[in-house]
């Protein structure tokens, strides 16, 4: 299986730069993937393909303002940090711009020294681990000096930092928005609940693993990074019980999906859990947890376009995303959506 199989032209107007002022006016494009057909429709109609025994799964990760722009101390060196997950008290896993400066033992100021860095350990693709030094509340700090990690295709400045939030965000902890849920609004949330579907939450905190390019030709050869997931007692019980209805698990996100697969292939059923996931999804996958997905439309060669195409096929969701350009659909992060179903 290569890379180049999961790559197709997109043209620069369809990259969406900015978030649509209603965030549940986006289009839709149904794809179902038992007779490949598709429905094109916007999403705030999507309570009509969700049936009233469904469970609902969504990720309450909130993404940190972990863009950072700082000097090296010693030789006033401008560095980019993008913190990605935290590992113990003070310590960090972090993305360096440009990497050759930063090296163990290096220190980076922000801001009048409100926070410092530390290297204290080098890895290789320009990741290194960091000691914080800061008095406070990291998270004030970060809201004061830190940007929001919007993803490089996006050459727009977003005017309200909430849009790159879902409205149902809770957990802090991630380095980019698991964006399927961007569409959501909470009285479209209400009105699904009142149809009679079950909503979840669990967390993944989006770290490399979702949105590091693949830069092997051999899939089998990349590396996914590892990202920190917890899932509650709670939803794990609701969707056993789901399980043994056979009612549908419509995942939001393709940071619920690898959760889910994760913990379930990991015990054969839901459970409490937390830890961290290194789980690369691609076609020959065999999904266990989920029965349906909602979810963006992803750019090419990426390991996310491998996980849509193994829940549906190569097949069906290159055709998808063909009709998807030819009528002029919105792509990527502040883009259109796409429910996959049988």
């Amino acid at each position: 299986m290569k890379t180049s199989d999961f790559d197709y032209h997109l043209p620069e107007e369809l990259i969406a730069q900015t978030p649509l002022e209603k965030r549940s006016e986006s289009r839709l494009l149904l794809v179902n993937r038992h007779d490949k057909s598709l429905i094109h429709d916007h999403f705030s109609n999507i309570i009509d393909y969700l049936k009233e025994d469904d469970v609902l799964v969504l990720n309450d990760t909130r993404v940190l303002p972990a863009r950072l722009h700082g000097i090296k101390t010693s030789t006033q060196a401008h560095i980019e940090v993008l913190l990605l997950n935290q590992y113990g008290e003070h310590m960090w896993e972090a993305l360096v711009k440009p990497a050759r400066r930063v090296k163990l033992g290096t220190k980076i100021q922000f801001g009048n020294g409100e926070l410092r860095l530390e290297c204290i350990e080098v890895l290789d693709e320009g990741i290194r681990h960091f000691k914080l030094i800061y008095d406070g509340d990291l998270e004030v700090i970060l809201g004061q000096l830190g940007e929001m990690p919007l993803p490089p295709y996006i050459h727009e400045k977003l005017n309200d930092k909430e849009r790159y939030q879902t409205v149902y965000s809770k957990v802090v902890g991630s380095a980019a928005a698991p964006t399927a849920g961007l569409h959501f609004t909470k009285d479209l949330l209400e009105k699904i609940k009142n149809k009679g579907v079950q909503i979840e939450y669990l967390t993944l905190h989006v770290g490399l693993g979702t949105f590091r390019p693949v830069n092997v030709e051999d899939v089998l050869k990349h590396k996914m990074h590892r990202e920190y997931y917890q899932i509650s007692n709670k939803t794990a019980q609701v969707l056993n019980k789901a399980k043994s209805e056979s009612r549908r698990i419509v995942a939001v996100g393709t940071t619920s999906v690898r959760t889910l697969e994760t913990v379930f292939h990991k015990y054969n059923s839901f459970k409490e859990d937390i830890g961290y996931t290194e789980i690369f999804i691609y076609p020959g996958f065999e999904y266990k947890a989920v029965d349906a997905l909602i979810t963006n439309f992803h750019l090419p060669k990426s390991t996310l376009l491998m996980l849509v195409s193994a829940f549906a096929s190569k097949e069906i969701i290159m055709n998808a995303y063909e009709q998807a350009i030819q009528h002029k659909y919105r792509f990527f992060s502040f883009g259109d959506s796409m429910f996959i179903s049988n």
